[in-house]
């Protein structure tokens, strides 16, 4: 069960502080690349500085991040003496920091995931043709030295290895969510052929190699497993690790390795165990794919063929009945466009011109029946003839209201007597629109702090009120009002 354990390496990738981290380690890995194993703290802060998001960041910070990484083991310090010149220097222990293993392979699978849409599977078939090369060449490794052994296994498995990968990372993409949907949308059709081309050749390719391969592997299986892989694991042995060196006997675990590369390969072209090998279930996938293909692209040309408008058959039609000589003929052309009909009675209350039952529908005058859809959301269809140029009337009605409101400013003024009007005086009968006038500017004053308005011609007035009340005289009426007085500036 240790295998299983959590890994703590991986926890710098899930924490609130993650993008500090996974910089900091993007810079180590970046560095890792050029073959720069080994960093100061100052090379690291001056690489994060050059980052716009990092302006704040402080050394304090920074050596703060480095223990947390050092504690979840993806740094490696070591002390370095050469650079201590004083007592301080020494207690502050000057640290080179290096990524350990596991540090460097999270940070490709990190990398890689980032272009793992950019980098596309693709079914090439020139891996079957090397494996086809390598295992033909299988006898000969019989005599090879284990040099030549060991390239000639990683070669194979390499190819191996990317066949495998490729064909999953490809198909893999037709079963996820988006390219169901992408399937059944009308731009697909226009590449639904290269992409069955592609898929067909696939297929074609490899019926032809896989057949040789399973030949090839079903010969050369008992020379491989007596004799050959042996080879490999002493080849691998030869090659010295530090790791595995420090660790003890490594050649149970590179055995069960290589065994297991080796029964992965078989697995992958010849049935075992009554399971059904990987080849084959890749073309019934291949074969599933074009067949949802050739469904999706044929159910959207049937969903188009149903919006098609068949408005110029049906004008076809109608002039091929007026050209018709009687009834006689226009009933067989009739039959013959549209089949069988299926009859439907109608009942009218219309009055009939004669009482006969012997009389056919053909004998009776036509009626006209507006027909409306029983559906809550029909709406008429709008006329679309156009609009009147009403521009005459509207100035006709422009001026009349521009003449109607200088009269009325007109009248408004009137009563306006050393710059004042005070309702008390006024003895004449007022018009009902004027009296709506007054009203209007009493309200607005009444409105304000000050008692002050403006009148819609800009003249600023002040209300003030007297005591008692007055009559206003008014053709439909007389108002008792309070004793207002307006004044204008």
């Amino acid at each position: 069960m240790s295998e299983l354990q959590a890994i703590n390496e991986t926890s710098y990738l899930s924490v609130p502080n993650a993008p500090v981290y996974r910089k900091i380690m993007r810079c180590f890995y970046r560095e890792y690349e050029k073959m720069n194993f080994k960093m100061y703290k100052e090379d690291i802060f001056q690489l994060l500085k050059k980052d716009e998001l990092f302006r704040d960041y402080t050394m304090e910070q920074l050596v703060l991040d480095l223990d947390m990484l050092v504690k979840w083991k993806n740094l490696t310090p070591i002390q370095d003496p050469g650079r201590v010149y004083t007592i301080a220097e020494y207690k502050n222990k000057q640290y080179q920091y290096t990524m350990s293993e596991y540090a460097v392979e999270i940070e490709r699978l990190t990398v890689r995931l980032e272009n793992i849409f950019v980098e596309s599977g693709n079914l090439s078939t020139n891996f079957f043709v090397r494996l086809e090369k390598s295992l033909n060449e299988a006898e000969l490794m019989q005599t090879a030295s284990l040099k030549e052994v060991n390239e000639w296994w990683n070669l194979m498995q390499e190819d191996f290895r990317r066949l495998n990968q490729n064909y999953q990372d490809y198909l893999r993409d037709f079963y996820s969510g988006k390219s169901e949907q992408l399937m059944k949308s009308v731009e697909f059709i226009v590449h639904k052929d290269k992409f069955i081309k592609y898929l067909n050749e696939f297929i074609q390719e490899m019926q032809r190699h896989s057949r040789k391969i399973e030949r090839l592997l079903e010969k050369n299986t008992l020379l491989m497993e007596n004799s050959i892989l042996e080879k490999v694991v002493q080849s691998e042995l030869e090659i010295p690790h530090a790791t595995l060196e420090i660790r003890g006997n490594a050649e149970p675990s590179i055995r069960e390795n290589v065994m297991g590369k080796w029964n992965s390969l078989k697995n992958w072209f010849i049935d075992s165990n009554g399971r059904e090998c990987e080849c084959k279930k890749v073309l019934k996938i291949t074969n599933d794919i074009i067949r949802s293909i050739i469904q999706n692209a044929a159910l959207i040309v049937q969903i188009q063929n149903w919006g098609i408008s068949r408005k110029d058959d049906y004008k076809k039609f109608l002039h091929m009945f007026l050209q018709c000589e009687d009834l006689d003929e226009a009933r067989r052309l009739s039959a013959h466009v549209f089949g069988v009909q299926k009859i439907q009675h109608f009942k009218t209350i219309e009055a009939r011109e004669e009482d006969s039952i012997n009389n056919s529908v053909y004998d009776e005058e036509p009626s006209t029946y507006l027909l409306k859809p029983h559906t809550r959301n029909y709406r008429e269809k709008k006329d679309k003839r156009g609009f009147e140029d009403k521009t005459f009337q509207k100035m006709i009605q422009r001026e009349a209201y521009l003449k109607q409101a200088r009269k009325q400013k007109e009248i408004v003024m009137h009563y306006i007597r050393d710059n004042k009007i005070t309702f008390s005086e006024i003895d004449e009968t007022v018009e009902e629109s004027t009296r709506a006038v007054f009203l209007q500017w009493i309200s607005l004053a009444n409105m304000s702090s000050q008692k002050t308005g403006r009148t819609e011609y800009g003249q600023e007035y002040r209300l003030t009120r007297k005591d008692g009340t007055c009559v206003l005289k008014c053709e439909d009426g007389n108002l008792v009002m309070p004793s207002y007085i307006l004044e204008f500036k």
